[in-house]
């Protein structure tokens, strides 16, 4: 497992903060350069132990060493073990999020071997089992982590009504990196 330089991310984040004042980037409105501190491994463990799965190495160790969202792509990284703050203020996030809490619902098998392209329309459930919602882009647009089988470690973009669930990044290091080198 590849460590993250936590200094180098807060740095950069700090830089991205400096130069957005007005937060009018995509979504900055939302995380507000903002990274909420690491989860000790305990936690991480107690997660990974209560829904059956193994977290995959780059997003488990950016979790466990930078910082448990929400600065990041889209409106924000989710947090991984408890609501966000805002939870409640009616964001289709939040019941997205919960649902993948449900008993079972991550530990089961990622069923897509190939890209789902095109409309899916509003029953999103079945392809999203064994992947983990790592962020909303806005208009039910979702970006996730496959977190089993042979895609275990993608990163996938499902978009229901335009786009399908299709893959994005080959890992959370290249979504995360790609977004702090944006300028």
């Amino acid at each position: 497992m590849e460590s993250w330089d936590e200094g180098r991310v807060r740095a950069r984040i700090r830089e991205m903060a400096a130069r957005d004042p007005e937060r009018s980037r995509f979504g900055a409105d939302s995380h507000r350069y903002e990274l909420a501190p690491a989860l000790p491994e305990a936690e991480i463990r107690a997660f990974e132990q209560a829904h059956g799965v193994t977290l995959p190495s780059e997003y488990r160790s950016f979790v466990a060493e930078v910082g448990d969202g929400p600065a990041g792509p889209g409106h924000g990284l989710m947090p991984l073990t408890v609501p966000r703050p805002e939870a409640g203020e009616e964001w289709a996030v939040d019941d997205e999020w919960e649902e993948d809490r449900l008993p079972g619902r991550l530990a089961e098998p990622f069923s897509l071997t190939e890209p789902l392209p095109g409309r899916i329309g509003t029953s999103t459930g079945e392809p999203t089992r064994g992947t983990l919602m790592l962020a909303d882009e806005g208009c039910g647009i979702y970006v996730r982590l496959i977190l089993n089988g042979p895609r275990e470690g993608e990163v996938w973009r499902i978009d229901p009504d335009w786009g399908g669930f299709t893959p994005a990044y080959p890992g959370f290091r290249t979504w995360y990196d790609g977004w702090l080198q944006y300028p």
